[in-house]
């Protein structure tokens, strides 16, 4: 069943998502099938880690829009039963349109997952949007299926990102109970951060931005990174040091993690970063291969021990 769908003590939808979730990968067998023993296996080894807000599955980090529906619905239903249903799974909903991203999300409920990530509508990437379609998105999907949402701001350099006043107008909706702020341009982060505190008080924002994650450290609610599945040790660090604002602590975690940084996220294209966090789990004993589903493709034949090399700087393995 799906955790704290509407919380009990503060009458609002959602759960309390202020703090740490790793945003999880989809293991497949070496023949490209789901791997469900995999599975297992990660959801086990996020247990080992209290601290462990919720995991994010079907993302960019889980080749989501890679999965077929049944697909999508299996897999959430094997991250609740390996991490026991003690960890609210967040599930990404990326269906192009309205309708079938309601009934993506509907599907996601009824499987176990406590609250949506909603993805914009792919074409906005290239075209934009017109004015109030977001906040049509966002209504569509809860009126389909009643689960707690929450708000996904995407890169600046795309034409899908939000601006200010249609990220107000979504984050303040009673059923968006917190925003992903993957902005990407740290002009807009520094203003529009208190903006967004003071105009939806009480929804957490959270950061992703793994590739230079101190910069946006300070002044979040918590990660939602695909770092923190081969780190995780390393993102609660960062996390306490920051909220105790401890400059030396976290530049110590910073600069510990540089080098796995630029091999995971410093690459051609960031979603090769998927690809480097299966073997940086490899590295951790956890998954025995990294296979991907097409388009994405095997990184070089080096990247594996370059990636190992880091993990073992960082402290990881």
């Amino acid at each position: 069943m799906p955790i704290n769908i509407e919380n009990q003590t503060s009458g609002r939808i959602g759960f309390d998502i202020a703090g740490f979730s790793p945003a999880a990968v989809t293991p497949f067998t070496p023949e490209g099938a789901v791997d469900f023993d995999a599975i297992d296996r990660i959801g086990k080894f996020f247990l080992q880690f209290p601290n462990i807000k919720s995991i994010l599955v079907l993302g960019h980090a889980g080749e989501g829009t890679a999965l077929t529906s049944e697909e999508k619905v299996d897999l959430i239903k094997a991250f609740v039963k390996a991490t026991e249903g003690k960890i609210p799974i967040v599930a990404g909903i990326t269906s192009e349109g309205n309708y079938v991203a309601g009934l993506e999300a509907k599907a996601a409920k009824e499987a176990g997952a406590s609250a949506g990530l909603v993805y914009p509508s792919h074409g906005w990437l290239r075209f934009g949007y017109q004015k109030g379609a977001p906040q049509s998105r966002y209504q569509a999907v809860w009126d389909a299926s009643s689960l707690p949402l929450i708000c996904f701001q995407y890169p600046q350099a795309t034409k899908a990102t939000l601006d200010l006043e249609t990220m107000l107008d979504i984050v303040s909706k009673p059923y968006v109970f917190a925003l992903k702020n993957g902005v990407r341009d740290m002009a807009r982060w520094d203003v529009e951060v208190p903006i967004i505190r003071k105009r939806c008080p009480g929804k957490p924002i959270l950061t992703c931005h793994d590739e230079y994650l101190i910069h946006t450290s300070w002044n979040c609610d918590g990660f939602l990174v695909g770092y923190g599945q081969i780190v995780p040790e390393a993102m609660e660090e960062l996390m306490l040091a920051c909220r105790n604002k401890d400059v030396d602590a976290a530049y110590a975690v910073h600069d510990r993690l540089m080098a796995l940084t630029k091999v995971v996220y410093h690459r051609p294209s960031h979603m090769e970063g998927t690809i480097a966090l299966k073997h940086g789990l490899i590295a951790r004993g956890v998954l025995q291969h990294a296979t991907v589903r097409t388009p994405l493709l095997p990184l070089p034949e080096n990247a594996h021990d370059d990636i190992v090399g880091a993990m073992k700087v960082a402290g990881a393995c």
